[in-house]
């Protein structure tokens, strides 16, 4: 009788904007209409500095220029609103090339999606069911603690998937996720964005800036 194939003993963790879909653009131009509004200029460089290296966000202007936790919890809905609707609209989210590389890594190693998105907007970005079947797990805003840069998504993924810290790694396109990576321990490949370009990501075990790169970094972790 044939042998049962080996348990994969590896794992490999994506995180979604950014990295599995070209969504970082829609998400800073619904933060940036919401707030001009109200007199806040959200530059790239704030969005930057506030958003992708800190969880800073940038409610705090207003809440410095004595809005109410009410009303700004009312921006954040109306801001969340717009960002879906974006979502919906836009053509081809998923980064291109990136499901042939999944279906070839899905065979290697154990996948979940971790992220801050929220779970509906995650299904939005993707559309469609086939793409999420590359993933065992998928972690959302909704069940994953404190957001990145604390490591509570990655700490609670391993747990969930039982598995050790030097048997995974992450993929990430932000600082923050970086951090977060690092703090639960784990090896984390960098693939480079637009916005950060020429951020130097110190302490990442890669910095890549296409698949193809990223497609041989995920190699050499899972032949080590």
């Amino acid at each position: 009788m044939p042998s049962s194939p080996k348990p994969l003993s590896k794992a490999i963790l994506w995180d979604n904007d950014g990295v599995l879909s070209d969504t970082e653009r829609l998400f800073y131009e619904a933060n940036r209409d919401v707030l001009a509004e109200h007199g806040v200029d959200l530059t790239r460089e704030r969005y930057i500095d506030w958003f992708l290296v800190s969880n800073l966000g940038a409610w705090h202007v207003l809440s410095e220029k004595g809005y109410p936790a009410l009303e700004l919890a009312r921006l954040r809905v109306e801001r969340n609103r717009r960002y879906s609707v974006a979502l919906s609209t836009a053509n081809g989210l998923t980064r291109p090339g990136l499901v042939p590389l999944l279906t070839r890594m899905k065979g290697r190693a154990r996948m979940a999606i971790v992220t801050a998105s929220f779970r509906d907007h995650l299904a939005l970005a993707h559309g469609q069911d086939a793409f999420f079947e590359h993933f065992e797990a998928i972690f959302t805003r909704e069940t994953s603690g404190q957001p990145k840069p604390a490591p509570d998504c990655y700490l609670k993924a391993l747990d969930a998937l039982q598995m050790t810290s030097d048997r995974c790694v992450v993929v990430e396109d932000s600082p923050r996720g970086l951090a977060a990576a690092r703090a639960a321990g784990l090896k984390c490949i960098v693939i480079r964005s637009e916005l950060l370009h020429d951020f130097p990501f110190v302490g990442a075990a890669a910095v890549v800036d296409n698949l193809t790169e990223l497609e041989r970094a995920l190699d050499a972790f899972l032949a080590a």
